[in-house]
């Protein structure tokens, strides 16, 4: 379930910026929410992805959407299974940047003691899991996380989405 987007005397805190009819300069569109550390909260990320694409132009059928809609789901579930903080949630960020076709993806937890390895780690083909982060690695141009202050850290890639 979608929380904390509010504070008292703030409206949500998601954001959408147009680029400028007069073409001089553009600023990424961007969307951010805050969900539950659940699976929920995870699915809901990814079907709130998903809406946020088609109204930045890419259907939910398109391969961009797609693309973006696995890559959520996969950064969310990670945050949810292995970033989870008693008390704590999760927060997604999306960025469009329709001029350069890409679309970065945040997703912030609390847990900072468990670090993302720098490469995909290889899975046995029978395993149950582990897959993830090769999803990840083939759909994103590049990835990574940054540590955050003063616990957490941000898991990011960065996704070709084409023009909108």
């Amino acid at each position: 379930m979608l929380t904390g987007t509010t504070t008292p005397g703030e409206g949500p805190r998601r954001t959408a910026t147009a680029a400028p009819l007069d073409g001089t300069a553009h600023e990424p569109q961007s969307w951010a929410g805050q969900f539950v550390s659940s699976p929920r909260g995870a699915q809901l990320a990814r079907r709130l992805a998903v809406r946020r694409m088609e109204d930045w132009g890419h259907p939910p059928e398109s391969d961009a959407s797609c693309a973006v809609a696995l890559v959520v789901g996969e950064l969310a579930a990670n945050a949810v299974q292995h970033g989870r903080a008693p008390g704590r949630d999760f927060r997604l960020r999306l960025a469009l940047d329709a001029a350069a076709g890409l679309m970065r993806i945040e997703v912030t937890d609390a847990a900072s003691a468990k670090r993302l390895p720098s490469t995909p780690p290889t899975s046995c083909p029978e395993g149950e899991s582990g897959r993830g982060l090769l999803l990840v690695d083939t759909l994103a141009l590049r990835w990574g996380s940054t540590p955050r202050r003063p616990v957490g850290k941000t898991v990011w890639a960065e996704v070709p989405v084409g023009a909108s």
